[in-house]
């Protein structure tokens, strides 16, 4: 317990709940009746994997199973352990002398950077109950944890604290006597309070950091009261923290978003989250490539200007660098979310790529063929074949498609935006070749 008392700790380590009534958030799967806070309270664990970002109260809650449970808990973090680390806790585990009868709780911090052979080293002790695993990690388990160690354990997503979420651990901190500033005379608005919890973005640990750094850093005044304003917390947290880290889950989360919001002609969604990826670092080349993906395939020939505008802004973007990349990425952005979509285009090539890969689509008739080279008139090439210019309205009936793809239709034009116009153009041409 001196753990939590100890003064020379960090805030945020201090104030790391001591049983479930002290754990704020995460009521999805802590709250009361919830199945993990039966297990706890029934000392009925298995093992879980959290995963969550950053200052959510991963490592707080594996803190409060262990100051919880009746069975012996031994912490190892992944970046600095090896599978020497995890042999000596399961030899501790299966040593009856040292546990005395009682089951063993492993927890791993940062249990992505194990390697698949770390992570392989649990699998059998997992398996047959030797030890149950806590895994902790910023990174979606599904990717970065074997698939062996997750279908032997119950994951668990933890979410951003809410804001009053984190006033709420503010609030804590300022009035324990014990592990806070309870006995501090420190004089701070409800406003601040709220400013400080914004600014952390659902992180507790920066939030408690930021909280600390003002008051150890701020002088008393003539009465011995530490007086946090607005200003002292501004220095103390800067800018609020970036939503996102650009090489996490919350990547592949946020750009999804963005190409979505797009497709479905939501500009200022759209926007947002282009305005995310760039405060945390996207590789502008990165986004717009996906913008010019999503202009071929969302917004195709509804608005053909769309591509060029994309591409416009990726030779932009390249060439200008940031800050100014910005501004033809978010005009590239706006367009394509403001145009009217036709994804028929995109459904024709993958119809016809489906027919090119799984049938026979013969051969090219040999009117359709070039004869480069004397004599190859003689065997057929390009023999029969009309020149369309040479008729009315530029259209002439041919067979144009492959015998034995005859009558297969590829391209549904809409009649969204420009491409109501060709299937205008379309209509009429077969109109004057068929009647």
């Amino acid at each position: 317990m001196t753990d939590f008392i100890d003064n020379s700790k960090p805030l945020a380590y201090r104030m790391s709940p001591r049983n479930l009534d002290e754990y704020i958030g995460q009521e999805h799967i802590i709250g009361k009746g919830k199945m993990l806070r039966r297990m706890i309270e029934a000392d009925r664990l298995s093992s879980i994997i959290l995963f969550g970002p950053p200052g959510v109260g991963k490592t707080a809650l594996a803190k409060v199973i262990a100051l919880t449970s009746s069975s012996r808990f031994e912490q190892i973090n992944a970046v600095t352990a090896g599978v020497t680390d995890i042999k000596r806790v399961i030899s501790d585990a299966e040593n009856p002398i040292l546990n005395e009868g009682k089951r063993t709780v492993l927890f791993i911090d940062e249990i992505h950077r194990f390697n698949k052979l770390q992570q392989d080293s649990l699998l059998p002790y997992v398996e047959n109950g030797t030890i149950i695993l806590i895994g902790a990690t910023t990174e979606n388990p599904f990717f970065e944890v074997n698939k062996a160690l997750i279908s032997r354990s119950t994951v668990l997503q933890l979410k951003p604290l809410t804001q009053e979420n984190i006033e709420a651990i503010i609030k804590m901190a300022l009035s324990d006597c014990e592990r806070g500033y309870g006995d501090t005379e420190v004089d701070i608005s409800d406003e601040t309070v709220s400013k400080i919890a914004y600014n952390s973005n659902g992180d507790a640990r920066n939030a408690l950091k930021a909280l600390e750094l003002a008051v150890i850093t701020t002088a008393p005044d003539s009465k011995g009261t530490v007086r946090i304003t607005d200003e002292v917390v501004s220095d103390c947290m800067q800018n609020r923290l970036v939503a996102f880290d650009k090489d996490g889950e919350n990547h592949y989360d946020n750009i999804s978003a963005m190409i979505k919001s797009m497709r479905g002609s939501d500009p200022d969604a759209a926007i947002l989250y282009l305005a995310r990826a760039l405060k945390a670092g996207e590789p502008i080349e990165f986004l717009a490539r996906r913008i010019m993906i999503c202009a071929a395939e969302d917004v195709g020939l509804a608005n053909p200007n769309a591509l060029l505008i994309a591409v416009a802004a990726f030779q932009t973007a390249i060439a200008v660098g940031m800050p100014e990349a910005r501004i033809p990425l978010a005009e590239a952005c706006i367009t394509v979310a403001s145009s009217p979509k036709s994804n028929a285009a995109y459904l024709a090539i993958d119809k016809a790529l489906s027919d090119v890969e799984n049938t026979d689509t013969g051969v090219v008739p040999m009117h359709l063929r070039n004869a480069p080279a004397g004599g190859m008139k003689d065997l057929g090439y390009g023999v029969g074949y009309k020149y369309a210019h040479d008729f009315p309205g530029h259209v002439v009936k041919q067979q144009y498609m492959t015998d034995k793809t005859v009558g297969r239709k590829y391209y549904e034009p809409t009649v969204i935006g420009y491409e109501g116009k060709i299937k205008e153009y379309l209509d009429k041409v077969d109109k004057i070749l068929n009647g």
